[in-house]
């Protein structure tokens, strides 16, 4: 076996390996279980440099294993592939630092962060999966390694939610193997293609390939919370601070958007999908979900139900790009992987330390707390603003490209609607700042722990990864240009599905 073939096995296995050993370690080997963690992610980090660099250079890195006739478990680090590598690959390094502080002194941590490397896990090989067989695999094992996360507290209302995440996400990991079994018949189980490889099917079989990519969409908008599919996401920020930012920016919600570009770009092809006549209703699928997202946002007190509506809201930015139908718009969708994830995760970061540090959990509790906690606040504010568009911050990249590609589409709605959604954006993040930098604050906090009582902020571990995220937020914004940037690098993808150069 090559270097070549070894080394995504070697990203899988950097964090499959320590969460299995965590498993077995008494709750009392604190230093253990943190050095084990680090350790994975730096080690991830380092195999995901050298595929990066190889990638660039035009270098091929695939792993093949035969599980029955016909059918092959394929990883494959391809462009699109290490895009979404690299942002879990770096918000896991951070969201294991915050949930090492989160989690001091709580029960149960090491079934806590043996589960969180599954995640992990599976996220890597949903990321380099080479096939639809090998997708699904790891699709359902991203379910079945978060729904512990999710119900980790025990209550009954932790129950509850877990119990619906569970119901949605199973039910739409069938409808997914239903979409994929019904394409394994026609076409076989084909590798991952630039440009699709169903378009060379016979033109009689186009009512079937219609169907498929429905039942295709269907099952990864379950996790891409595409209305009316959605209802999970909300009902699952019962869960603790770090899993929610674990749901949102690094594994559950992006494994859905990130199936959306695979099935359009490289099972059907963007043209083929075109010529079908599917991108206009996932366009249209994508715009309802954004508005509506925005608008139920609006009315949520509860910070994090606020924060999961804006999910909803902001992660169909990337279907709504990939249904442009151009390769400026494709930048765009693609691009916003990157930048909801650090922008949302900073956001979440951030509700975490507020209920972790003063018991804030509500949007109207938050007057005068940036005078509490400012480089919290300022942190979160960053995060906000990306996610208004603002200049100088991630969001107003992403959607810079993704006006400029529904332009391009002769798609002017599109514009209007990501204008409206801009507007109601402002409406659900502006006053959360008013309150929290204008309001006087209230003369006792909601429950400030004693452990903080006295200080300016929080633990540091609880503000660091915050504070570093909202930094990146501003970082990949005004180095847009460079050749390291996320943007760059969603070029270099468009420009191979598209077969056109980007300046």
């Amino acid at each position: 076996m090559t270097a070549n073939e070894l080394l995504p096995l070697a990203v899988i296995a950097s964090s499959l390996l320590p969460g299995l050993v965590i498993f077995a370690l008494p709750e009392s080997r604190i230093g253990i279980r943190t050095t084990l963690n680090l350790a994975g992610a730096l080690a991830k980090l380092a195999f995901v440099g050298i595929l990066l660099a190889g990638v660039a250079t035009g270098e091929n890195y695939i792993f093949r294993h035969t599980v029955l006739p016909g059918i092959e478990l394929v990883f494959k680090a391809d462009a699109l592939a290490l895009l979404f590598v690299s942002l879990s690959t770096v918000l896991w390094l951070f969201t294991t630092l915050y949930a090492i502080g989160y989690l001091e002194g709580a029960p149960h941590r090491s079934r806590f962060f043996g589960f969180f490397s599954l995640c992990v896990t599976a996220t890597m090989g949903i990321a380099m999966a080479g096939n639809l067989f090998t997708f699904f695999v790891f699709y359902e094992l991203l379910t079945l390694a978060t729904f512990p996360l999710v119900v980790h507290r025990g209550t009954d209302k932790a129950m509850k939610g877990g119990m619906v995440y569970l119901g949605y996400t199973l039910g739409g990991g069938a409808v997914l193997l239903a979409g994929i079994a019904w394409l394994h018949g026609l076409a076989g189980t084909q590798d991952f293609a630039h440009g699709g490889y169903l378009a060379a099917l016979n033109s009689a079989a186009s009512w079937q390939v219609q169907a498929i990519f429905l039942l295709l969409i269907a099952g990864v908008g379950v996790k891409a919370a595409l209305v009316p599919l959605h209802g999970w996401l909300p009902q699952a920020m019962v869960a603790p601070a770090p899993v929610s930012a674990l749901l949102h920016a690094v594994a559950v919600v992006k494994a859905g958007a990130f199936g959306i570009i695979r099935v359009v770009y490289e099972v059907y092809g963007v043209e083929y999908a075109q010529s079908l006549g599917l991108l206009l209703p996932l366009a249209v699928m994508a715009a309802l979900t954004i508005v509506w997202g925005s608008l139920r946002a609006l009315f949520q007190d509860d910070l994090k139900k606020r924060l999961a509506f804006s999910t909803v809201s902001q992660v169909s930015y990337i279907a709504l790009g990939v249904a442009l139908f151009g390769p400026v718009g494709t930048v765009g969708g693609v691009v916003h992987l990157v930048h909801q994830g650090i922008m949302k995760i900073t956001l979440f970061f951030c509700a975490g330390n507020y209920a972790e540090t003063l018991g804030i959990h509500k949007v109207s509790e938050m007057n005068g707390v940036g005078r509490r906690m400012p480089l919290t606040t300022l942190a979160f504010s960053i995060g906000a603003l990306g996610m208004m568009g603002a200049p100088f911050t991630a969001g107003a990249v992403s959607k810079a490209w993704l006006m400029d590609g529904a332009r391009a589409a002769d798609m002017d709605w599109v514009v209007a609607v990501l204008w409206t959604s801009s507007l109601l954006n402002a409406a659900y993040f502006l006053p959360i700042l008013w309150r929290a930098w204008l309001r006087p604050p209230p003369a006792v906090w909601p429950e400030e722990h004693i452990a903080t009582q006295g200080r300016r902020e929080t633990a540091w571990l609880l503000l660091v990864p915050p504070v570093v995220t909202a930094a990146a937020v501003i970082v990949a914004a005004v180095y847009a240009d460079a050749g390291w940037s996320p943007l760059a690098w969603a070029k270099l993808i468009a420009s191979r599905e598209y077969l056109q150069a980007f300046p």
